[in-house]
């Protein structure tokens, strides 16, 4: 049921927080009130070669223990507030707080050492959360409406070349701040409708490669393995995509020779980062825009291109909200992503 939205530019023009959020409201049948959220990318350009840290923290004794972690890991070159407004619909029950960061500069793997801060701060600190973690680009989430959370946080002042947005009705993990999505690490943002029913296999896969899932929700599997298979492993996001919904067995074994060597490799190697259970996932990182579906298709997903700009959602009725007649509109294929890219725009249909 959960409601699904995305927007991208190919031409890297920024636009308001005003279109994803209309998106958002017209699916508002699909939300339970328990968690909605956005993500942008651009909105930072000041300190767009910094890491963005957005951190929730419960309370002042949880900011000054993450603060003194931050100042013996990475240089603060900007810290303050996220702008927030009062409203009676979202009870304040975390202080939002970002911190834009250099690592040191003897660091060879930056986003290595990110991931470590990250893991550290929402393993080890009691009442912090990092909320996200990329550069030029940031998450606002709730536990709430997206129309709320967007005046919550005052999306509409915001200008982005990418946005997305969700808005959730969980079925089986509680609804708080933290499992609201979208889910991030680094650049890599992922929002999701349905369920991952391989969570477990994924999970210990990952904690193999040192990530620690304890978010309660199974979301937070797909952005670490983006993360994983793309930028530690060096695959394509085509090839990562395949690799977490793989063709059947059977349409394999019916594919020629050189087809079927490939995609049983690729089956074979990454077999506990498959994908299983009825989803809809869109995946975002500072260039691309992807969405894919399970194999089967049990969640609903439509993309469409309309000039510059290329939209993915779960209903068409978003998508028509903002363009209301786009150049083409189709729902892709079960297990086949729809991939755009900035400066090429969309790439493939699914």
């Amino acid at each position: 049921m959960c409601g699904l939205a995305g927007i991208l530019n190919k031409n890297g023009k920024r636009i308001s927080g005003k279109d994803i959020t209309c998106m958002a409201d017209i699916m508002n049948d699909r939300y339970d009130g328990r968690g909605g959220g956005f993500a942008a990318y651009g909105i930072y350009p000041k300190y767009k070669d910094q890491y963005a840290l957005h951190i929730f923290l419960d309370n002042h004794e949880a900011r000054e223990r993450t603060e003194e972690y931050l100042k013996g890991v990475v240089d603060i070159v900007k810290e303050d507030g996220v702008p927030t407004a009062k409203i009676t619909e979202i009870p304040k029950a975390h202080e939002t707080w970002r911190y834009f960061v250099d690592v040191p500069e003897k660091t060879d793997k930056q986003d290595d050492y990110i991931v470590k801060v990250v893991m550290t701060i929402n393993n080890e600190i009691q009442g912090a959360y990092v909320a996200s973690s990329g550069r030029n680009m940031g998450v606002f989430k709730a536990t709430g409406l997206p129309c709320d959370v967007a005046r919550l946080f005052k999306i509409d002042k915001y200008k982005a070349y990418c946005w997305t947005s969700h808005g959730r009705f969980p079925t089986n993990t509680r609804g708080w701040w933290g499992g609201a999505h979208p889910f991030n690490l680094l650049d890599w943002c992922v929002i999701h409708n349905g369920e991952i029913s391989s969570y477990g296999t994924n999970k210990r896969y990952l904690e193999t490669y040192g990530y620690k899932c304890n978010l309660q929700t199974d979301t937070e599997v797909v952005a670490y393995l983006f993360d994983l298979l793309v930028r530690k492993h060096g695959l394509s996001m085509e090839t990562a995509s395949t690799a977490l919904t793989p063709p059947f067995w059977k349409h394999i074994d019916a594919m020629p020779e050189k087809e079927r060597k490939l995609y049983t490799h690729i089956r074979m190697t990454y077999a506990p980062a498959m994908l299983n259970g009825p989803f809809g996932i869109i995946v975002t990182n500072q260039d691309t825009m992807i969405g894919l579906n399970d194999r089967i298709k049990l969640r609903p997903l439509v993309a469409a291109k309309d000039g510059d700009y290329s939209f993915i959602a779960s209903e068409e009725a978003a998508i028509r909200s903002i363009s209301k007649e786009p150049e083409k509109v189709w729902a892709p294929k079960a297990g086949s992503p729809v991939i755009a890219r900035l400066e090429d725009g969309l790439l493939r249909g699914g």
